[in-house]
């Protein structure tokens, strides 16, 4: 998985590195035109020049950027129309907006400003190629120029689609996750309540025999109840639920050997460890249930990922007030028939549930070059 990301990571840099490589080699072609032509030619390299600029800084100022060079691009065209001076349109100016158009298109809210901004921009270029007819090349002009709007436009679409494809699938795994919640929260009141209710009965049947018991039996239902609040609060704002997992509130350390066995049964083996310091007393009921969800989502990812890992090490462990897991894998070989299904939403879900109760996830790649899931939760 990790080398995976670093392919993904140099496949970008790299077609940024071609795309800006190749609007730069474009620019010679607009000066030798602006030498030929002359006059007003000369103010199409400078429009260029802004739109290499508006590219380079698309991130940060992405419809500022775009705007300024399609402002750029029409005074221009106006100049030749006004003056009557034949002209011809810019190389790199054009490419410029083409590229800033797929990202308005991609990135822009909401998508109707984004389709009005793409028919303005068609309209720009349209009345670019009727104000700088070259040599009655016109018609020609409109025509390469519609048919680099047409590409530009589909790819924007296309990639608009994808993110808004991804977003809804994260939205509906909320969802679906929040509709669990109210069993689990039902679950965890009555591990609790359950609990109260046994500590006051018992402190009814002592009153009379024992009154001096009644007192440390009233101070443990206090106690109770007041973990119950706690963990209640904690419990609705996490609002999320992982699927299939185990949604018990009595989940125990025992638990988590023994997800880790089941694992080293079916999968590569693993070497799970648990420091001092740690027992079941010390971790409250809530940072339990995530962390066997945590394990439980590290694990299948593995499964499902990297089948060929030669193995696995997983702890849990104390550093002063913080319980942290860790989840590791070594020799991470992807099997491309499971590749190709896609990933899931798993750790999206583990990540905001562990950031509720305070704590933090880190899913990549280790330096030693292994993959680590690490999960770090504070303790009362």
């Amino acid at each position: 998985m990790g080398e995976r990301k670093r392919v993904v990571y140099w496949i970008r840099r790299l077609s940024e590195i071609a795309m800006l490589g190749w609007l730069a080699l474009l620019m010679p072609l607009d000066l030798v035109l602006a030498a030929t032509v002359g006059g007003l030619q000369w103010l199409v390299p400078i429009c260029g020049a802004c739109g290499f600029t508006a590219v380079l800084l698309r991130r940060r100022y992405r419809l500022e950027g775009f705007s300024i060079v399609l402002a750029l691009s029409f005074g221009v065209s106006t100049l030749f129309t006004s003056t009557g001076v034949d002209g011809a349109p810019g190389l790199v100016e054009t490419g410029a907006l083409l590229v800033l158009l797929i990202g308005v298109l991609r990135h822009v809210e909401p998508v109707r400003r984004a389709a009005v901004l793409a028919c303005v921009t068609l309209a720009v270029f349209m009345f670019e190629a009727s104000a700088r007819e070259f040599q009655n090349a016109g018609l020609g002009y409109a025509f390469l120029l519609f048919a680099g709007w047409s590409m530009a436009v589909g790819i924007g679409g296309y990639l608009r689609f994808q993110q808004e494809r991804r977003t809804e699938a994260v939205h509906s795994v909320r969802r679906a996750e929040r509709l669990e919640l109210a069993r689990e929260l039902h679950d965890l009141v009555a591990h609790y309540i359950t609990g109260i209710v046994v500590q006051a009965q018992a402190a009814r049947t002592v009153a009379e025999t024992k009154p001096e018991a009644v007192a440390p039996a009233l101070d443990a239902i206090a106690t109770a109840g007041s973990e119950a609040l706690t963990s209640m609060r904690r419990m609705v704002t996490v609002l999320r639920t992982e699927d299939g997992a185990d949604r018990r509130p009595g989940v125990t350390l025992a638990d988590l050997r023994m997800l880790a066995d089941r694992f080293s049964a079916e999968g590569p083996k693993v070497a799970f460890e648990i420091g001092q310091g740690l027992d079941d007393r010390t971790l409250p009921p809530e940072v339990m249930t995530t962390l066997h969800r945590v394990l439980q989502e590290a694990l299948t990812n593995i499964r499902k990922h990297a089948a060929r890992s030669a193995w696995v090490e997983a702890d849990l462990r104390r550093h002063e007030q913080v319980a942290a897991l860790r989840v590791r894998n070594f020799g991470s070989g992807a099997d491309p028939r499971v590749s190709r299904l896609g990933g899931g939403f798993g750790l999206v879900g583990m990540a905001e549930r562990v950031e509720a109760l305070g704590g933090r996830l880190y899913a990549g790649p280790a330096p030693d070059g292994a993959w680590e899931v690490v999960a770090e939760f504070p303790l009362p």
